[in-house]
């Protein structure tokens, strides 16, 4: 397929997800509706809110405006490509259709895609690869996936946790490769954010349950913080503790602080504990003091390769997003900070 046309099947793919959102009753997009309840039935963190949520996301990242910026750094290279190849991805599944923008490297570079789905969520993109093929025929036979072992490919992507990256390492550490490790999301608080900034906030921290790379599982405020206003924030998603599985992670934590006499906040919703871990569990949101704020951004800076995403509503020194935008990267923006078209194109 010409570029031209790889791009256009995008755009009006774009065109198909936004759509889902305000219309589900649309029968061009029954195949949409019926990978989406499917997915919500397989996995109950996939409620129809969020995978609604995600499917937006997406088309918003694929307007034509977007595409275009994003690719006309690359625009002599995707012309004059590589001999094609075939590059398998191995997708993770802990938010929807999370895999998308791996998916989305590979096609738009005119390469051919073999995807291992995780068991979590694997309906959302070969939903997504059916539509392309409904919109240009050209790209049949672009796309497979499976649930199983991966063979019969050139180079490898994939995503998962520190454990399983050791083993990524070790059995595709041959092939020409990006392999991505567990990164967490932070944000920093001035203590002079208004109820609006917290409200957008308290979004990245809950939006998908707190399950993605890109939810802030660590918040740094200043000495002598005032929570109230976020544990107010936070009061919108008290529904939260009607969805079992994110109670039980609530109540099981909530437990444990209790019986280790652990100092905890408790916003209804989610548990607030001083912990210097990046990483929190489901339901819990980890903080630290800060005195110096050049000090913190020094700290955060050495920290780079295990932070995703910094969130912050005032400038910093480094890298950042305002609140309520960490859930929507634009098309640019790459996990890790590894350059996949880049990668994808040499």
């Amino acid at each position: 397929m010409e570029l031209a046309s790889r791009i256009r099947s995008f755009e009006m793919l774009g065109d198909w997800l936004r759509r889902y959102r305000e219309n589900t009753v649309d029968r061009e997009l029954d195949s949409l509706t019926k990978a989406a309840v499917r997915a919500s039935v397989e996995n109950q963190w996939f409620t129809p809110a969020y995978v609604a949520m995600a499917l937006n996301n997406l088309g918003s990242a694929l307007q034509p405006s977007n595409l275009s910026r994003w690719l006309a750094p690359y625009r002599e290279r995707l012309l004059n490509p590589p001999a094609q190849k075939t590059v398998g991805v191995v997708m993770a599944g802990n938010i929807p259709a999370v895999g998308f923008h791996d998916f989305l490297c590979v096609l738009i570079s005119g390469n051919r895609l073999t995807g291992r789905l995780s068991s979590s969520d694997a309906v959302l993109i070969p939903a997504m690869a059916g539509i392309l093929t409904e919109l240009d025929p050209g790209w049949r036979d672009m796309a497979h996936f499976t649930t199983g072992r991966l063979e019969g490919f050139d180079a490898i992507i994939a995503t998962g946790s520190d454990n399983t990256s050791r083993y990524f390492d070790f059995y595709f550490g041959k092939y020409p490769h990006i392999i991505r490790h567990n990164r967490n999301s932070v944000a920093i608080l001035h203590g002079t954010e208004d109820e609006t900034t917290l409200g957008r906030l308290a979004g990245d921290i809950m939006h998908y349950f707190g399950l993605g790379c890109r939810n802030v599982s660590k918040i740094y405020v200043p000495q002598g913080y005032d929570f109230s206003g976020l544990t107010g924030a936070l009061s919108q998603f008290s529904h939260f503790t009607d969805h079992h599985k994110y109670y039980n992670n609530y109540e099981y934590s909530r437990s444990i602080f209790m019986v280790g006499q652990v100092p905890f906040t408790d916003a209804g919703c989610l548990l607030l504990r001083e912990d210097p871990s990046l990483a929190s569990r489901v339901a819990v949101l980890h903080y630290e003091y800060y005195d110096v704020p050049g000090q913190l951004i020094a700290r955060l800076g050495q920290d780079k390769d295990s932070i995703q995403c910094i969130v912050s509503a005032f400038p910093v020194a480094i890298k950042s997003v305002l609140p309520g935008e960490a859930q929507n990267p634009a098309v640019w923006e790459y996990a890790d900070e590894l350059d996949t078209l880049d990668f994808l194109l040499s």
